[in-house]
């Protein structure tokens, strides 16, 4: 089994205002996250590819375009806008186009965190 990742960057605030009384993340706060898509699968074409590139990143452009300077706390559908969401939300979002879809690690580098979201193998 073979496993092709495409990243991109976003920009984006949120807060948490579950965060207990007093802690900063309880204010609006931004990061700058990578995301991390991965498909998984064999090349099943003539071209030896599980995916284009191409086709890969027009998949990921829409879903880029929702987050990049965005208020996170805004998407109805996220909930919490935790690392832990924001994966889950991402997979969910991109598995109907993207049936290869393996796992989604969302990164803030700056702060050396991050998170993936990963399909169950059958």
């Amino acid at each position: 089994m073979l496993e092709i990742t495409q990243s991109f960057g976003f920009e984006a605030a949120h807060m948490q205002p579950l965060a207990p009384e007093g802690h900063p993340n309880r204010r609006i706060h931004g990061h700058s996250f990578v995301a991390e898509i991965t498909l998984r699968g064999e090349p099943g074409d003539a071209r030896g590819m599980i995916r284009d590139f191409g086709e890969f990143e027009t998949a990921l452009a829409a879903i880029k375009a929702e987050l990049d300077h965005q208020y996170l706390n805004d998407i109805e559908s996220l909930g919490a806008p935790t690392l832990e969401n924001l994966a889950r939300w991402i997979f969910h979002r991109l598995h109907p186009a993207l049936p290869e879809l393996a796992r989604v690690t969302i990164r803030r580098p700056t702060l050396g965190q991050s998170c993936s979201y990963e399909r169950v193998r059958k």
